[in-house]
């Protein structure tokens, strides 16, 4: 009986400014392969499809437990994450390629940075001085902690932008996640009260009004954020926000 193989087409590209290609791999088939372990599988012995030897596909990978979001990538033209998504739920040949929002350094590994530095520029954090005791903080609702916890589950992993027609090359939309994260810390009794720092960013170029309401974030977020809860409730503080200023400053 032959043996059974699994077919991957990769995306492969050498440098960021090097042009992108495809290679065919096969591999043995093993039940309950995840994409990661695959991949690991063609690193161990480098040999396309065709017999000839390459360099290994480069990857980023870090706790292949859906936690880290590090191994974010479009499986079969869909944006998902290595380590969960299953061969065996893939018919067919495998297509692995990059995100596309986001600039590659080589293979498949690209660089997410501009969403960190975009919660930077929200101030998607809490500042809490701890050189001398606050006392015990305010109380908050269940109701208030569960949907807190929601967004908190957030991993930066990049599926929301990639999935997003706003994040493109003629706009400067930040993305659902910075967006469920400006949320997330004004929801807190000691962030609400430097939330209209973060307001600020978002009423800026790049901001809440670029969003297109396409709704897609919700879709391939892999933790099932309500990413479209926290854009529509970031966006009634922000119209507040521009009202107040308006009358009040």
């Amino acid at each position: 009986m032959p043996e059974q193989t699994q077919v991957l087409r990769i995306k492969r590209q050498e440098s960021p400014n090097s042009e992108p290609y495809y290679e065919e791999f096969e591999i043995p088939y093993l039940a309950h392969h995840n994409i990661i372990s695959m991949l690991m599988e063609i690193r161990r012995n480098p040999v396309t499809r065709q017999g000839k030897r390459v360099a290994p596909v480069v990857f980023d990978a870090n706790c292949l437990e859906e936690v880290c979001g590090s191994c974010t990538m479009v499986i079969n033209g869909r944006v998902r994450q290595g380590c969960s998504q299953l061969a065996d739920s893939l018919n067919g040949p495998v297509t692995i390629e990059p995100m596309s929002k986001f600039p590659v350094i080589r293979d498949l590994w690209v660089d997410r940075s501009v969403m960190f530095e975009t919660l930077k520029k929200a101030h998607a954090w809490i500042p809490i001085d701890g050189s001398y005791d606050l006392g015990p903080g305010p109380r908050v609702s269940p109701e208030t902690q569960e949907l807190a916890y929601l967004f908190s589950r957030c991993m930066t992993c990049g599926c929301c932008l990639e999935a997003c027609p706003q994040v493109n090359g003629h706009s400067a939309f930040m993305g659902a996640a910075i967006i469920g994260q400006v949320y997330l810390m004004g929801e807190h009794p000691t962030g609400k009260m430097h939330q209209d720092e973060r307001l600020e960013a978002l009423m800026g170029i790049g901001g809440i009004a670029d969003c297109g309401n396409a709704q897609n974030c919700v879709e391939v977020c892999p933790k099932g954020i309500p990413l479209t809860t926290a854009i529509a409730r970031v966006g009634g503080q922000v119209s507040r926000k521009w009202l107040r200023d308006l009358f009040f400053k």
